[in-house]
């Protein structure tokens, strides 16, 4: 296991040091059973990545204009309409 990496109950015995670590600019792991659970951050690192995020996802608007473009004539179905009692 790396320095970086802790598992669940020795990260919270030790909680102090992931966070004094995350604020240093190193991204902690923590596993639960054997398995990748989460990461601590520091509250500038987790905005930094929001900020990516934000600035690579197209707008709304953008996203419809990309949609593709169909200007294929639609064959429309002959319906029978009915009388239909609703009472």
């Amino acid at each position: 296991m790396s320095a970086s990496e802790w598992r669940l109950q020795d990260a919270k015995t030790q909680f102090s040091q992931v966070v004094e670590a995350a604020l240093r600019g190193e991204p902690q792991h923590i596993t639960r059973r054997g398995r990748k659970a989460v990461v601590v951050l520091s509250e500038q690192a987790f905005e930094a990545l929001r900020q990516h995020a934000r600035a690579g996802a197209p707008g709304f608007v953008a996203h419809l204009l990309a949609m593709p473009k169909d200007d294929t004539p639609v064959e429309r179905i002959p319906v029978a309409l009915r009388d239909v009692d609703l009472s």
